[in-house]
């Protein structure tokens, strides 16, 4: 098996249980009267930005949001594993799925950070100047 092989077949533990935080977050965030827009929204290139959640509020407003999850609160817990230059690349994200919009909406960042059983659904975690 080449390295690279071994390398894809170690991140599928990790895809897997980020996509099971994902689908866990969203469920909560639509029982809280939110509608999902988008998944994963990438910007195109190297050195862009992935948001996990693109979400609608029933007043109109955008919320663009990150799934933390970890195991065990040590270390800060999953909150505290965004880093600023997570934070930017985030930003810079949301920038470039807003351009493609007729009219800016208000937006908020939200993080979503899941610690073994616990959901915390943080609102306004961090603001566009990150």
């Amino acid at each position: 098996m080449t390295q690279e092989a071994r390398r894809a077949q170690a991140a599928l533990p990790t895809k897997f249980s980020g996509d099971q935080a994902e689908a866990r977050a969203c469920r909560h965030l639509e029982k809280h009267g939110l509608q999902l827009i988008a998944k994963n929204y990438r910007t195109p290139g190297r050195g862009g930005g992935e948001i996990d959640l693109i979400m609608r509020q029933t007043d109109g407003t955008l919320v663009f949001v990150e799934v933390r999850s970890r195991s065990a609160s040590s270390h800060g817990g999953a909150a505290a594993s965004i880093t600023p230059t997570k934070i930017r690349r985030i930003i810079f994200a949301a920038r470039h799925y807003l351009m493609r919009l007729p009219q800016t909406p208000p937006c908020r960042f939200d993080v979503v950070a899941i610690e073994e059983d616990h959901l915390n659904w943080i609102q306004g975690a961090f603001d566009a100047h990150g």
